[in-house]
């Protein structure tokens, strides 16, 4: 039997490394690790018996713990089908003799108990591919009520939906962990999903790399002074690389999200849009998805508001229909920033507040603690409001002063660029904060707005999203601002 996994007392699933070295120790040095892809010969007999000759067969091996229960499963491929499924945990002998003989997509669409599928899941997942068919489509899958709905509007239309969720490390000691939109409950949640409308679901642990690419660099960006966002990053880079990727070898022609954002021809290229609830809108977050992949993607929700779409969900008897939002920065769990921050890296150093003219005025205890516009925290008292303008971590200082002195017209951008020529726009500097009129005038390596009033609280690292009409005509990361 397998070892148990123990712990300090918190579920907390095991990275894929550590899972592939559990896995080697729990069944000896003859059984690999879960992700493995690994060919195997086998020799068979020609009919007739004149000769042997090896055919490739494919091992796949996935497993999965919560707590002490562990569950596992080897599947063995002949061709496009499962030729032999084994296993040990609560539910797999059941599960494993309901996908012999089936394809990986099939097997993908059989609904088991939670422990066994994520076992198996997590043997299909990096390995699953179909041929192309003009009519299936991958949908990401949140196990939130958008893309919930996305699914079934995938399915109504006559398409051949295939869910996909991603597995994405979220900080342990975050207090809520199971509303982000990538933990093991929103996996469940998802994949329950399509298996109660017989589709296929699929999941990607892609824990280490997300760490890599979006969380290392917002760690970095905090203590070099910066206001990085961590959701433009991941979703113009990481999240939708991996879902185009996942489509493409499944056969799928298009990704499905529930995004609240539109498809524009404009300016003779098809663009990134506003979605049509300004209250939902996610096209800042969206703004660096690279315009060419954008006849691949398919926005089913961008047209409605977040409340036709939960109307929507309890008319279908989704159970999604009443799931809270997902949050932000999914990887903080629910948790503070600073928090976060404090765990992973950055020192709660005790430093001076200015003003400035280099005044004391107080005590903070990291200046990666503060952003620029942030009044509250600041533990000064002026008689007047202050606000935090900018932080200096060479010298650990925080300056402070008046909104006056947030002000800025002049703003450099040098990750960025304009996906057709403009040279006025409607520049959104902040999520929440509201677009500027400026003039833009294209660089090398980015460009840069000249606002026609000014704006308060710009941040380096933040996004530059430009806008002509609804239309996204050009997005970038903040360096400077004057």
């Amino acid at each position: 039997m397998l070892d148990p996994v123990r712990g300090s007392g918190r579920t907390v699933e095991p990275t894929r490394t550590e899972r592939e070295l559990g896995s080697v120790r729990r069944s000896g040095a003859g059984r690999q690790g879960t992700h493995l892809v690994r060919q195997v010969p086998h020799v068979r007999s020609f009919i007739g018996g004149v000769g042997y000759a090896p055919i490739p067969m494919t091992d796949l091996i996935g497993n999965s713990a919560r707590g002490a229960d562990v569950a596992w499963v080897r599947l063995e491929l002949d061709g496009a089908r499962i030729a032999s499924a084994i296993g040990e945990g609560a539910g797999v002998s059941d599960l494993c003799g309901r996908v012999v003989g089936r394809t990986m997509l099939g097997a993908a669409a059989i609904p088991g108990e939670p422990l066994a599928t994520d076992a198996l899941h997590d043997a299909l997942g990096p390995a699953l591919r179909a041929p192309a068919n003009e009519q299936r489509v991958a949908v990401a899958m949140s196990g939130g009520v958008d893309s919930a709905v996305a699914l079934v509007r995938a399915l109504e239309a006559g398409r051949k939906p295939v869910g996909v969720t991603l597995r994405l490390w979220t900080d342990p000691a975050g207090p809520s962990s199971e509303r982000a939109c990538c933990s093991p409950e929103s996996v469940i949640a998802a994949r329950q999903s399509c298996h109660k409308l017989g589709l296929p679901h699929a999941t990607l642990d892609l824990r280490e790399g997300f760490r890599q690419a979006v969380v290392t660099p917002f760690v970095r960006g905090y203590a070099r002074g910066e206001t990085p966002n961590p959701c433009i990053r991941c979703n113009g880079g990481f999240r939708f690389a991996a879902l185009l990727a996942f489509a493409k070898r499944i056969g799928a022609q298009t990704l499905a999200t529930g995004h609240y954002a539109r498809l524009q021809e404009h300016r003779g290229r098809l663009l990134l849009a506003r979605g049509a609830d300004p209250a939902k809108d996610q096209s800042y977050m969206l703004a660096r998805v690279d315009p060419r992949v954008l006849p691949r993607l398919w926005f089913p929700l961008g047209e409605q508001s977040k409340e036709e779409t939960r109307a929507e969900a309890r008319a279908a008897g989704l159970d999604a229909a009443g799931r809270p939002e997902s949050q932000e920065a999914c990887f903080l769990a629910g948790g503070d920033y600073r928090d976060f921050l404090g765990r992973h890296g950055l020192e709660a150093a005790e430093g001076p507040v200015l003003d400035e003219e280099g005044h004391e005025l107080g005590r903070h205890d990291g200046f990666w603690r503060f952003t620029p516009g942030q009044r509250r925290g600041l533990g000064v008292s002026t008689g007047e409001p202050v606000y935090a303008l900018h932080s200096d971590p060479r010298t650990n200082t925080v300056v402070v002063g008046p909104r006056e002195s947030l002000a800025r017209r002049e703003i450099t951008v040098r990750t960025g660029r304009l996906f057709v020529p403009v040279d006025r726009v409607d520049a959104k500097l902040r999520y929440r904060s509201p677009a500027v009129s400026a003039s833009v005038v294209s660089g090398s390596t980015g460009f840069r707005l000249s606002l026609d009033e000014p704006a308060y609280g710009v941040a380096v690292g933040q996004g530059a999203v430009l806008y002509e009409g609804d239309a996204v005509v050009g997005a970038g990361l903040i360096t400077s601002s004057r």
